[in-house]
């Protein structure tokens, strides 16, 4: 990754580039402002720039809109009584010390037992990646077979943990799923897959790539603003 800014206006836009073996440049807004573009290796840095300038009203744009829903005082904590979220619902946490480290949820409590408390939030991570591990392999299944009438499907499915990306489709065909996405709704995750099913069609967001997307999953914008709301 490399960083650059640029002035527009009065407003400094600051960026991070990342270069790839994709053939157009593109670029991403994240729900915590930061903004990345990911850029043929070849690129010169010139071209970036104009790119970025040429995009920079809606990157503003894009900016607010995440404003506007506000961002967490402080970050999520791991102690009794905090709330954290699987499947797109809310739980609290209740933490217990006990022989073996272990999660159970049931109505809307967590349960974290585990044998040194100062380990909650491992133990805690733990179990959202082995159910990630279970369930997109589950709601993945479905939504491949439908994907087949393409004659596409995926190499592999894999699960990674990322800063700044819930998944990404490779030029070799295999698809990568954010782990935390186990948080958000069953939609959200449904979303995530399909879109990156869509670029084994259409490797670029072409219109011929979001008339496909739109066609698989019809109200995919919905999911697509939930998912960049939530602040997991």
């Amino acid at each position: 990754m490399t960083k650059d800014r640029i002035l527009y206006g009065s407003s400094l836009i600051e960026y991070e580039v990342e270069y790839t073996q994709r053939k157009t440049l593109g670029i991403t807004v994240h729900p915590d402002g930061a903004v990345t573009l990911k850029a043929p290796a070849n690129t010169a840095l010139e071209d970036i720039q104009k790119k970025v300038h040429h995009r920079a009203a809606w990157i503003l744009r894009q900016k607010r809109y995440f404003e506007s829903f506000g961002t967490p005082a402080t970050k999520r904590q791991f102690i009794n009584g905090e709330s954290h979220f699987y499947l797109g619902r809310q739980y609290m946490l209740r933490i217990t010390e006990g022989k073996e480290n272990a999660v159970h949820y049931q109505n809307n409590i967590i349960e974290i037992d585990c044998r040194d408390k100062t380990k909650a939030e491992e133990v805690l991570k733990a179990w959202y990646l082995e159910r990630a591990q279970i369930k997109f392999p589950e709601y993945a299944k479905p939504i491949i077979e439908q994907f087949s009438a393409y004659g596409v499907k995926p190499k592999e499915l894999v699960i990674k943990k990322m800063e700044k990306r819930w998944g990404y489709c490779t030029n070799n065909g295999n698809i990568y799923l954010n782990p935390r996405l186990i948080c958000t709704p069953r939609c959200c995750i449904d979303y995530v897959i399909t879109h990156e099913m869509c670029h084994l069609v259409h490797r670029n967001h072409t219109k011929a790539f979001y008339a496909l997307l739109t066609k698989e999953m019809p109200h995919w914008e919905r999911w697509k603003n939930k998912l960049e709301r939530m602040m997991i």
